[in-house]
This record gives C-alpha cells, structure tokens and sequence, in this order.
C-alpha cells in the first residue's frame, strides 16, 4: 500500500492521572519546570464503511471512482452475499456480526423487524468506542428509524446525522437528526442542486474527516446513501425519473439499453416455486417501466461515485488514506426482471442475494480479487479485527483478512410466525440450494447453470447433492458463532 503513514498518540486516564500528580509534587516543592506526560501510540487504522442500497454487482461498472481509488487499490469479493436481502435484516446483520436467525431483525417494519427491533446496545459501533474509536454515522440506518423518537442518537455513535423515517426515501425534502437537532433540507418538489441528499452527505463525511484525521483516536465512519433505492412518494411521471439523479447527472444514461440475460423474462418457471409461476410474461410496457427505473439507479449512482472519491481524496490530503480500511458495498442486489421479477429483492437468486464488496487499506492486497464465500455476518468481524476490538455478543462472521476455509453460507427471510412465505438457502461455490415454507425446493447447479434457468430438486443424479445440501442447511440454521 502506498501513501503516507503516521504514529498516532493518545493519553490515557491513568497517564492523565500521573501528569496532575506530579504537577502537584512540583508545584509543592517550587520547581519551574515543564513537566511532560509519556504518550501511548495509537496507530490502529481508521475505517470508513459506505454502504449503498439496494445496489446490484452489475451497476459498479459505471462508478469509475470505485474502481480506480478501491477495486484497483484494494481486493474485489467476488462471491459477496447478503444473510438475508432486505434492507433491515441486512443492516442488522452488518451491525451485529449475526445471522438473522440469531439477531433477530426479521422484517423491515415492527412486530417482528424495524429499528426498535434491534438490541442496540451490542453493536458495531458500541463496540468500537468502548476500544476507543471515534465513531460517526451519516444518512440512512435502520427501517424505522426516528419514527418514535426523531432525535433519538442510538448508542455507540459519537456524532449523528441519522435520516429520520419516512424522510429517508427522498432525495429533496428529507430530514437528519444532527446529534440531536433536526435539520430539514430542501423540499421534495424543488430540486435544489446544493441540497440534494447524496451530496449532503458526502459533504458531511469530507468534514468529519477533516476535523478527525489525524487525530488523538482513530475512527469509524459510517456513510449510508439512499441511492440507488428508489424514492418513496415521488411518482416517475411525465419524463421524471425515480430515483431522481443529481440534477447534473440527468440524462447521463437516457440510452442505457436494459440487461436482458438469459433469466431476463424467463420463458419457462414451470421448475420454480408457485409463486414464481404465477406472474406473467413481461410485456412491452413493464420492460418499459424497468428500463426507466434501470437509466435512473445508473444516474443515481454517479454522485456516489463522486461521493467515494471526496472522501478517498479528503483521506489521502489528511495523511490518513493508507491507515485506512474503506469498505464499500450494499445492504443487498436487486432484480431487474429477471425470472418475470419486475423489479424488487429478497429473492433467493443471484442478482438478490450477490452484493458488491471492496476492501481496500492495511492488509488488503492491492488489485486482487477473492473468491472466498464472504458474507455481510463478515463485515463486523473484520472492522473489529483491524481495530484490535472485542464485540460484547457471540458473532457469527468471521474477518476477511484471514477467512479461509469455508464452504457454505446461509441465507434466509422471516418471520415465521405470520404465516407469509420465507425460505432458507444454502450457498456455496458450486450450488444454490432453497428450501421454501410452501414445501417447495430449488436447486441449481451454477457451474453449468449460472442463471438459475434449470432447479434440479427433482433431478435424480443430483440426489446425493441435495440430501448433503439440505444437511448442511439445516445444520447453518441453528448455527451461532463458530458452528456457523
């Protein structure tokens, strides 16, 4: 890695303690003299986590940004998955270091999901600034969030510029509490170009970076735009996009053609579950509706990009950028009409459950890409590995500066005790295996289906496969720390 690289120092209470009282003893016996405290080194790296929503690997190819400061400086996953691809959950999982099962976050929205569902008080940030971290987060957190209490700091963070729910799902008009004061920017029908939401925030984290690095403490940045999610409320009518670009990215992608793999609209589902087999065949209308909504994420992502670059840049002037772990990736994928799926995520396939991952900083190997299984259980436990932290629960993940080893992840969707749909799936290199509430199975064979056309759940050569999946399935569905 290159760039500058410093030693940073921090008193702690108990050589605070010493420095007063040797200035009493000195000042008793009437020596003029300075009297200086030993200084404890602190060169642990800081770590900046961006997180986008609902973003697909397929999109990081129009973020130059991301590719030139992170992929090329940094290692690629590419075999990154979410534990669970919906919002909530995921972020829960990312916050906790847990599978779903064992956080307990099973749903965007009380009773059984939600921000209030989160035991907040063992968590990431809870954990890093018990070590000593300075800790900030800026823009989305949790499904929920400031619905009950909208200047409500959740614990662990030391400064707070939280979106406050529903505001969060607007580009114009959305509202942050800023450490306990509630500031509103713009309003949803006039976009203002200073004030749109993506920009905020990114103005937000180059300045938090500039007052921090370098600093007595290292520190942890979270950054959490809304894009490319869509907007909630804002109606995609007459020309206008959803989600809404900054307005000097509009147009950037006007002729974007539409991926069409060989999912896209997928002819025949008779080997998919019911629910799959009862939508109906796109018609030229709703690949037209894709299409749009497909130019306007793209757009949408541009000022992200930019969004990464400042704060790379803000990191590298400050002398900070190579004792810096940057993790970049999404809380999950999103379908774009693949397998009749219009648009939407939570679905046990690929463009779902895949998500973008980029590590660059101390440790990482510049320019590389892993194949190794990573999932998002796996984000807590390497922020707390570089920071040299301990979490306060048992977590699941494990660093992915030394993981090795593993054959399988779990994914799975709740609750259960609603009667809605859910599944549990296995993922390992080879194959997906799904095992759904209805009774239903799936199972592909990626390596010579890798767009999940063909389930080979009734397939009687895939047999033996599926009964050792299934065992593995169950055996990762009670599993908690190390068994997972």
């Amino acid at each position: 890695m290159g760039g500058m690289t410093r030693s940073r120092t921090r008193t702690g209470k108990g050589l605070a303690l010493a420095a007063i009282i040797l200035a009493v003893l000195a000042s008793s016996s009437a020596v003029a003299a300075n009297t200086t405290t030993e200084v404890v080194a602190d060169s642990r790296p800081n770590v900046v986590v961006f997180m986008t929503d609902d973003q697909n690997v397929s999109s990081l190819a129009v973020m130059p940004n991301v590719k030139a400061l992170l992929a090329n400086a940094g290692t690629t996953f590419s075999n990154s998955f979410v534990a669970y691809p919906l919002c909530c959950p995921s972020r829960a999982t990312y916050l906790t270091g847990q599978y779903p099962h064992n956080h307990d976050v099973l749903a965007n929205s009380a009773p059984d999901g939600g921000y209030y569902q989160l035991r907040g008080d063992e968590t990431l940030p809870v954990w890093l600034s018990r070590a000593g971290y300075q800790t900030a987060h800026i823009g989305k957190y949790l499904n929920g969030y400031g619905t009950q209490n909208p200047v409500e700091i959740p614990p662990g963070w030391g400064e707070w510029y939280g979106s406050v729910d529903p505001s969060t799902y607007r580009m114009w008009g959305y509202t942050i509490n800023e450490n306990g004061n509630l500031v509103t920017y713009g309003q949803d029908d006039v976009e203002d170009p200073a004030l749109y939401q993506t920009d905020v925030y990114a103005k937000k984290a180059v300045d938090y970076v500039n007052r921090k690095a370098p600093g007595a403490a290292p520190f942890f940045l979270s950054v959490a735009p809304l894009a490319p999610h869509t907007e909630v409320g804002w109606a995609s009518t007459n020309g206008n996009r959803n989600p809404r670009p900054a307005p000097r990215h509009r147009g950037a992608f006007a002729n974007a053609p539409l991926p069409q793999p060989a999912s896209f609209n997928e002819l025949d589902v008779n080997d998919k579950p019911a629910h799959i087999r009862a939508l109906p065949l796109l018609d030229a209308t709703a690949v037209a509706g894709i299409t749009k909504t497909y130019r306007s994420r793209l757009e949408s992502l541009l000022a992200v990009d930019e969004a990464v670059k400042s704060i790379v840049d803000t990191l590298a002037a400050r002398g900070e950028l190579a004792n810096t772990l940057f993790v970049f990736t999404s809380d999950n994928g999103w379908l774009q009409g693949e397998h009749r799926i219009p648009n939407g995520k939570i679905h046990p396939y690929e463009e779902s459950i895949r998500v973008p991952l980029i590590l660059r900083g101390p440790g990482v190997s510049a320019g590389a890409t892993s194949t190794v299984p990573a999932g998002n259980i796996d984000l807590a436990a390497t922020v707390l590995a570089v920071a040299q932290a301990t979490p306060g629960i048992t977590i699941d993940g494990r660093s992915l500066l030394t993981v090795s080893g593993r054959t399988a992840l779990l994914v799975e969707t709740g609750p259960r005790s609603n009667g809605a749909r859910w599944y549990a799936a296995v993922r390992t290199a080879r194959f997906v295996y799904i095992e759904h509430s209805t009774g239903e199975r799936e199972l592909y064979d990626l390596s010579i289906d890798p767009y999940q056309l063909r389930s080979r759940h009734a397939d009687a050569a895939y047999a033996q496969v599926r009964a050792a999946l299934a065992e593995q399935l169950h055996r990762l569905q009670a599993c908690a720390g190390q068994t997972c």
